[in-house]
């Protein structure tokens, strides 16, 4: 079986620390060693210069002076009794000629020493490697002067080289027993940081986490759910590609925090925690966002975001259809009652009562619709208005148009309007329904190309600690409904309607004794066209 690169992180991680280990030691050790042989040299060299300058005494030049070269000399005796005390290979001592008066080997006493004395015999004192009879030594020579300072010789005292390269030797196995403690414990602290990441890794290969990496990249911007992942300071790391789309937010914001991202508001209470519960509703922008929250181990979490815009438009658009349903069939039953009731009177032959009943029973739907039509002029609001009132009658409330309204028909965005409106106007009815009086009105109020819309209803009104409250969303008094959706977001929507186009909302008491809610939409008229050419020829013709 041939043997590979191991594949676990852990192994992988073990060996590579172990190299740095053992490279860092064997670098540490050479660098330690490369200076330590110049060093003993550095020091022998000196050694041997300084039992040089303690032999060069004026005592031995008088006896240089006044014996010959003999082996029995006094030079030769005081020499040997130096080398012999100090450990020296050699302590030699010549005249100006380069002649030994002293040397281990009585034998070479009376000759010429074997390197240049020249530097020593002219004043100057020597440090240095070099090879002579007695082989490679370290050398120091000095000069030998007599009482009177005049130069009669030198003295070089050489020690073995043998010695030093012993003393380096001798001292390469404590180095390298620290250098082996220091790469045990490099190997162990190795190992235990390797077992560490295998925990952390969960004893994964790299190429396993590379994998995994890429896999989950591609998940998280694949699925059409969105991602959020927060730390445990409530900064965003991750957000993918649907969160970007549902938040409209941008890869920028990744490492902000999330009150900063995406400002006050209960979309940023339910990423961070504050609020808690399975399946929260939030309302961003014009979509309505199902958010779930998942704590991590580092303190973190993730959240998971569904965007329920169209689910909550047609649980809206049901409530409305059985809302609509149920007043047909109040209407069909209370239009057979006024059926039987006709059929009486003419069978009776009350045919004038007949006639009166009749055209009081058309002329109040009449009037209604004519009410609506002469003050908004928009065909979308006008038509919201007439269901809803047809609504607010079945339910007992009397809907109603302000006098001295007036909507045009040259609204920018009519469907946002129309949310706007349906959305108070079923609020109102709602809050008037129960009251003594039931009574919602409607006012527009247009200032050149800005609509005020003012709904006021007759119920028991908004306390005013709770006047901020019911723009949050999900916050309702109203029983869940019917179809599953959430209640409590249809202020919200209107808040953001009105603040996307620049307008406000706000609510107070009004002349009715309930709630009165007023809605400013700026630049919600289109200005008006230049007339057509055929209308002006004929305004000139006239």
């Amino acid at each position: 079986m041939r043997l590979g690169r191991p594949r676990r992180v852990f192994s992988q991680v073990l060996l590579m620390q172990l190299a740095v280990a053992a490279g860092v030691t064997i670098l540490v050790t050479g660098l330690f060693l490369w200076p330590l042989s110049a060093q003993l040299d550095d020091q022998a060299m000196r050694r041997a210069l300084a039992i040089a300058q303690t032999t060069a005494s004026p005592g031995v030049a008088a006896e240089l002076m006044a014996t010959p070269p003999d082996p029995d000399g006094p030079v030769q005796a005081g020499a040997e009794r130096v080398r012999r005390a100090t450990g020296a290979e050699y302590v030699v001592v010549m005249d100006l000629r380069g002649v030994r008066w002293s040397h281990p080997d009585p034998h070479r006493i009376g000759g010429v020493v074997s390197t240049d004395p020249s530097r020593a015999l002219g004043g100057h004192e020597v440090m240095e490697i070099d090879s002579g009879t007695l082989g490679r030594t370290a050398r120091g020579k000095v000069p030998l002067r007599a009482r009177d300072g005049e130069i009669v010789g030198a003295v070089s005292v050489g020690i073995a080289y043998d010695t030093v390269r012993g003393r380096f030797l001798a001292a390469i196995p404590g180095l390298l027993a620290y250098s082996g403690g220091a790469l045990a414990v490099g190997a162990l602290a190795a190992w235990l940081i390797s077992r560490r990441v295998q925990r952390q890794t969960r004893d994964l290969a790299f190429s396993d986490i590379s994998a995994l990496l890429a896999e989950r990249e591609a998940m998280l911007h694949g699925i059409r759910e969105g991602v959020v992942a927060l730390d445990g300071a409530g900064r965003i790391r991750l957000v993918n590609d649907e969160a970007q789309r549902l938040l409209g937010l941008g890869p920028e914001v990744t490492g902000g925090a999330v009150d900063a991202v995406l400002g006050a508001g209960r979309t940023a209470d339910v990423l961070t925690g504050r609020v808690a519960g399975e399946d929260l509703v939030a309302v961003r922008g014009q979509r309505v966002l199902v958010a779930n929250r998942m704590p991590t181990d580092d303190g973190g979490a993730v959240v998971t975001l569904r965007d329920r815009t169209e689910l909550e438009r047609l649980g809206r658009e049901l409530d409305a259809t059985r809302g609509l349903i149920d007043a047909l069939r109040a209407q069909d039953h209370e239009h057979a009652n006024r059926m039987h009731t006709l059929l009486g009177l003419l069978q009776l032959g009350l045919h004038e009562e007949a006639v009166e009943f009749l055209t009081d029973v058309v002329g109040v739907h009449r009037a209604t619709a004519e009410q609506v039509t002469e003050r908004v002029r928009d065909p979308l609001v006008a038509a919201l208005l007439v269901g809803k009132a047809a609504v607010a009658a079945e339910r007992g409330v009397a809907l109603r148009i302000a006098e001295g309204s007036l909507l045009p028909d040259r609204l920018v965005e009519p469907r946002e309007l129309v949310t706007v409106v349906g959305n108070l106007v079923d609020n109102a009815l709602d809050a008037a329904a129960g009251s003594a009086d039931p009574l919602v009105q409607v006012e527009f109020d247009v200032r050149d190309r800005t609509v005020v819309l003012h709904v006021a209803d007759s119920g028991p009104g908004v306390p005013v600690e709770q006047r901020e409250a019911v723009f949050t969303d999900g916050w309702s008094t109203k029983r869940r409904p019917a179809h599953g959706g959430e209640r409590g977001l249809g202020l919200p929507l209107v808040r953001r309607l009105a603040e996307r186009h620049g307008g406000a909302v706000t609510v107070g008491t009004g002349r009715l004794g309930g709630a009165r809610f007023t809605v400013t939409l700026p630049e919600a008229v289109a200005s008006p066209g230049p007339p057509a050419p055929g209308c002006a020829d004929a305004r000139r013709s006239g």
